[in-house]
Parts: C-alpha cells; sequence; structure tokens
C-alpha cells in the first residue's frame, strides 16, 4: 500500500480519511462526514445511508489499492530476482554407498578421488564420463535407480549427474553436467587451486520464472576459471565458439532426443532394455525394481515425449528435426576444415555433442540419424578419441 499511495497523494488522503478514527471532540471545523455521524438530529435513514456510503468507499478504496499493488507487484522486474546467492557447499560426511563399478586409469595423477552419480544412459551424465574418459582421469561409478533415486537422497540437487570429489576436508559435491566439466577443466589447467575454491567461482542465482516458481541458475558455468596469465595463452575466438556450441548442445540438440528415442511405444520400450543392458540394471537393481524402472519408466516417457515434442516446437517428423541439428553441427565442423570442432583434437564442445549422442546410440533413432545424415564419420573419430584417452597426452 505504501507503494502505491506515495504515487497517488489523493488516493492517499482517501485511505486515510477512510481508515481513521472519529475525533474524540468536535470544533467548528467538523468535516460534513463528522457531522452525519455526530447530528442527533440525522434521521435514521440518513444515518444508516452515510454508513452504505463509507462502506462503499471502504471496499473501492481497498480494491483501488489491491489492484494497484497486485500490478505493480507484477511487473515489477526487480521482483524476478531473490538477490540469494549461494555455493556448492562442501560436506563432512555423505552415506557410503558401494559403487557399481570403478573406472581406473594407470597414467592418471591427478590426484581427485571422484565419485560420479550417474544414469548409464542420461545425455548430460555421457557428457561428464565422455570428458573424464577423454583426459583419462579415474572415477567410482554408482548407478542411481532413476525412479526411486535412494543413493541420492543425501543431496540438495536431487538430479543426476552429481560428481563428488574426496578431498583433505571432506567432500565437495558438484552438480550440473556443464558446470562439473567447466570446473574439472579449470582444475586441470591450473592445480595450484584446490577444487572447493574453483567451484565458489561458480555461485547459485535464485530467480522466479513467469510463472513464480523459484528456481536457481549456476553463473559462469560455461566459462573456464583461468587466471590472466593462463587466458593469454587461449585463442579467446575459439573459446567463445566453443561456449556457443557447448550452449547449443544443452539447448537445442539434447531437447531432440526424447521425442524420438519414445516416439513410439515399441521404440520406448526397445530403448529401456537397451538402458538396463549398459547400466547393468540386473546387477545392480533387484528385479522387482529393474522391471519397475522398465515398465513405468518406459510407459511414462512415450507419454512425456508428446509434451516435450510440442514444449520444443519441433516438426511433426520429429526424426526430422533430429537429422536437422546433427547436419547443422557436420556443416560446423566441414567450415573448420578439421576433424574436430576444436583443430586436429576434441574440445569441450566436441565432447558435449558426443556426449548427448551417445546416450542414445543403442536406440533405434541413432541407427536412423547414421542412415540419414553424415554425422557418422565425427561420431565414430570422436568415440575412438575418448576410448582411447588420447586427452591424457595433453595435460
Amino acid at each position: 500500500m505504501n507503494l502505491l499511495t506515495k504515487k497517488a497523494p489523493n488516493l492517499r488522503r482517501l485511505v486515510l480519511l477512510a481508515t481513521s478514527a472519529p475525533p474524540r471532540s468536535l470544533g467548528p471545523t467538523q468535516t460534513l462526514l463528522s457531522r452525519r455521524f455526530s447530528s442527533t438530529k440525522s434521521s435514521p435513514i440518513k444515518t444508516l445511508k452515510g454508513v452504505f456510503k463509507l462502506g462503499l468507499a471502504g471496499v473501492t478504496v481497498g480494491a483501488l489499492v489491491g489492484t494497484g499493488y497486485s500490478i505493480h507487484h507484477r511487473n515489477n522486474p526487480k521482483d524476478h530476482m531473490s538477490n540469494e546467492k549461494s555455493f556448492i557447499e562442501p560436506l563432512s560426511s555423505i552415506p557410503e554407498v558401494k559403487p557399481s563399478r570403478k573406472v581406473r586409469y594407470a597414467n592418471d595423477d591427478n590426484k581427485l578421488r571422484l565419485t560420479l552419480f550417474q544414469y548409464q544412459t542420461c545425455p548430460f551424465c555421457c557428457k561428464v564420463r565422455a570428458f573424464l574418459d577423454y583426459y583419462g582421469i579415474s572415477y567410482d561409478v554408482i548407478e542411481v535407480d532413476p525412479v526411486l533415486r535412494q543413493s541420492i537422497k543425501w543431496s540438495e540437487y536431487k538430479k543426476v549427474p552429481i560428481l563428488v570429489a574426496k578431498t583433505e576436508q571432506g567432500y565437495q559435491p558438484l552438480n550440473d553436467s556443464t558446470m562439473i566439466i567447466s570446473a574439472i577443466a579449470s582444475y586441470l589447467k591450473d592445480t595450484d587451486k584446490s577444487l572447493p575454491d574453483i567451484v565458489k567461482c561458480f555461485p547459485f542465482i535464485s530467480f522466479f520464472d513467469e510463472v513464480g516458481t523459484k528456481k536457481k541458475e549456476i553463473m559462469n558455468k560455461y566459462f573456464l576459471m583461468l587466471t590472466s596469465q593462463q587466458f593469454k595463452s587461449e585463442n579467446e575466438q575459439q573459446l567463445s565458439e566453443e561456449r556457443e556450441w557447448r550452449k547449443w548442445a544443452d539447448n537445442v540438440l539434447v531437447h531432440t532426443l526424447s521425442p524420438n528415442v519414445y516416439r513410439t511405444r515399441e521404440e520406448a520400450f526397445q530403448a529401456f532394455n537397451w538402458f538396463s543392458d549398459v547400466g547393468e540394471w540386473e546387477r545392480n537393481f533387484p528385479p522387482w525394481e529393474r522391471n519397475l524402472i522398465i515398465y513405468v519408466g518406459a510407459s511414462a516417457m512415450y507419454l512425456i515425449s508428446k509434451r516435450l515434442k510440442k514444449r520444443h516446437q519441433l516438426k511433426e517428423d520429429v526424426r526430422q528435426s533430429l537429422y536437422d541439428e546433427c547436419s547443422k553441427w557436420v556443416r560446423e565442423v566441414n567450415r573448420k576444415g578439421t576433424e574436430f570442432h576444436g583443430g586436429n583434437r576434441p574440445n569441450l564442445a566436441d565432447l558435449a555433442v558426443f556426449g548427448v549422442l551417445n546416450s542414445i546410440e543403442g536406440c533405434i533413432a541413432f541407427k536412423d540419424l547414421l542412415n540419414s545424415t553424415k554425422i557418422g564419420k565425427w561420431y565414430y573419430s570422436m568415440k575412438a578419441a575418448v576410448a582411447q584417452h588420447e586427452g591424457a597426452k595433453y595435460l
């Protein structure tokens, strides 16, 4: 009310008039309103009319004030920012969970003790694994049940991937695939900084979206945290292009996957059975839990994929949207005239796009993609570079 009445003095006076208590004594400067209530000569009908008018005025003022405040509140852009800034805090302990498997590289001397909480075929988890495997960084894997998600109940993030680094003080979680990759890449370029210090360069900012839901966004997640000297040794134009295509992989390419993988009920069940095979669900989960994931997951994703198609404005033939985006990437690599987007070796954009597509390699949609576009040459060059851990020689 204060914001509105400051801008509308007349309305403010009306509010004060309607809400102020009547004076104890009346002088010669009585107002008409006070005379009506104090006069003993006024008839009951006139008194009733006065009360009715005053009540009507109060209702009108209340409506005006409420409407004005609502308009002000909804149109003030500052209200969308909650001005809350937070970081992923280190933890003294996390629940002990037996790893599904351990990935070890003999020449890894990065002193990083990492555990990846993941779904084997989640495109964002595949991005993180592609990065770690390419650079030959050892890590443990904990396969999370995608329905019950019991092994990540300790985390406020509630999503995967989560990468946890064991430190001298305890454990440092890293959330969001892009932030994880940027933070570890920054650490590899500057091992003088501790990982918790690097994580502080990626703060969370809280905001409210257009429907009033509170959300968090990680700042700087597409940037490497480099010293001035390190930045001078990098090609700024190449870093800018790398960031743009990493964003494209996250915000465009990945949204073409689900409507294609779960296009029909048959394709949805085929995909989930492949997920079970590559994720070793028979070994990692009891039979009832595996069946729950497959049947509930496939049915749910078939229905959800229809909404995702509409939300992301894909073409009626969703395959064509997938083909178009992958062909766009092929044209970008060909424009550079090199084997990879990064030149003679993959950069973070190559690893991001490869990770996203690797998540559907065993699905019908991927086979159709290879038959209908020219992405196969680049894809299998990337697969060989990741499998042979070629990035380790550049560390």
